[in-house]
């Protein structure tokens, strides 16, 4: 069971964020503070980089028979292919069936971030993005062990599916991977709402702007009631999403609390 943290099932609401803002409020934003012509987001630029080439060498490896999913892939902790480095490794790889993952998640960092970077800094920037990559990592693997709990707690040795199938419990594990960025853009959507809180967004189908805190807010509730409601078809990560979010708030409220003494 992969968990691509993106949007491609519900890529209507993903277009509320990532496509859907029909360019204007954030990139008249953009142009007035000049963040879309400065050299100053070397790391957003560089994420942005890193993760497309990650995505390409993931297809041509997969040509050749190697799947880096099981090395780099975020694993469940007590899976045999579970390794430390993969809670900041998985960050920046993608799903390689479609582009879609990829592109809304890099559009995110390009829209928001780079706006953020040049507010913050690269230094700070890094930081929370990574901070809250790893947060995503550790509130999925919080999601996973409520899931699993009753396999985890048994004694049985074999999982069997609805179709009759069986795998090995070892083996069952080893399938709950998740890979994206999602988490991490999560969190850079929360700053972007907590630091420009009234910058209206336009969202796709609506014909009228929405402030950004509205809208930081909706989704979050949506990751919420989507995580809980645990649809069959659905393979998302959703509260690696609003882990995302969690730790992120928690991280500016940290530094807000700091820079007030």
């Amino acid at each position: 069971m992969r968990f691509p943290q993106s949007p491609p099932s519900y890529i209507c609401v993903s277009a509320i964020i990532y496509v859907g803002l029909q360019l204007k409020t954030v990139n008249i934003f953009m142009f007035r503070n000049n963040a879309i012509f400065r050299n100053d987001t070397p790391v957003s630029t560089n994420i942005i980089i890193i993760n497309a080439l990650v995505w390409g060498v993931c297809i041509l490896l997969q040509r050749k028979g190697l799947n880096l999913y099981d090395l780099l892939g975020l694993h469940f902790v007590t899976a045999s292919d579970f390794k430390l480095f993969q809670f900041f490794t998985y960050m920046f790889m993608h799903d390689t069936s479609s582009i879609t993952h990829l592109l809304f998640n890099m559009f995110a960092v390009f829209m928001f971030g780079r706006i953020i970077e040049s507010t913050w800094g690269s230094a700070r920037f890094l930081t929370f993005y990574l901070v809250t990559g790893l947060g995503a990592g550790i509130i999925q693997q919080l999601a996973w062990w409520f899931d699993l709990r009753e396999i985890l707690s048994s004694t049985v040795e074999l999982v069997r599916f609805a179709n009759g199938n069986t795998l090995t419990v070892a083996d069952y594990l080893n399938l709950h991977v998740t890979v994206g960025a999602s988490g991490a853009v999560f969190g850079i959507l929360l700053a972007f709402g907590m630091m420009f809180p009234n910058v209206p967004l336009y969202i796709l189908f609506i014909p009228i702007p929405i402030k950004a805190k509205y809208v930081v807010i909706g989704y979050g509730l949506f990751e919420l009631g989507a995580g809980v409601a645990n649809f069959s078809f659905d393979n998302i990560a959703h509260f690696a999403h609003l882990g995302g979010m969690l730790f992120g708030f928690i991280l500016i409220k940290v530094w807000q609390r700091r820079a007030a003494r």
